[in-house]
């Protein structure tokens, strides 16, 4: 055998092999390639869009708690003031309610005092006329006097 039949042979083949890998095999491999990196370049923008998405998601759900922390804060401010307004207009009526008691209880004191006085009155005046109808019917010894007026004395 001759070394060119052969070599030209082999070289033949090898065309036809070559030939028939791109036109038959090759295409297939490309695509599946070429759909294979489409897949991870999707796949990869897809997690950059999941990783600005969780980004945004732990932002918002940040900002949320923050807001959820002030307006609770708030709430228990307006329930302190409310509070505080509470025991402010409770001490008021509380300070209203002692006045009033203690304005009723002068005014029935007042009434008492007023009361007693003119018991007073009175008896100081069956006093006195009992003690000038017996200064009348004595007769007048200065003596008598002095022991009646002690004795007057002593009941006033």
């Amino acid at each position: 055998m001759n070394v060119n039949s052969t070599l030209f042979a082999q070289v033949v083949v090898f065309l036809i092999l070559a030939w028939f890998t791109l036109k038959f095999v090759w295409p297939p491999i490309m695509k599946a390639l070429d759909e294979r990196a489409e897949k991870i370049s999707e796949g990869l923008a897809a997690a950059e869009r999941g990783h600005e998405i969780l980004g945004l998601a732990a932002q918002r759900s940040a900002d949320t708690v923050r807001e959820g922390k002030e307006k609770a804060a708030e709430m228990v401010s307006q329930a302190d003031q409310r509070a505080q307004r509470i025991i402010d207009e409770a001490r008021e009526q509380a300070r209203a309610d002692a006045e009033k008691a203690m304005a009723e209880a002068r005014a029935e004191i007042d009434l008492e005092v007023a009361r007693v006085k003119d018991d007073l009155r009175e008896r100081l005046t069956d006093l006195v006329v009992a003690a000038t109808e017996k200064i009348l019917l004595r007769e007048v010894d200065a003596k008598a006097h002095a022991g009646f007026l002690n004795a007057i004395k002593k009941e006033l």
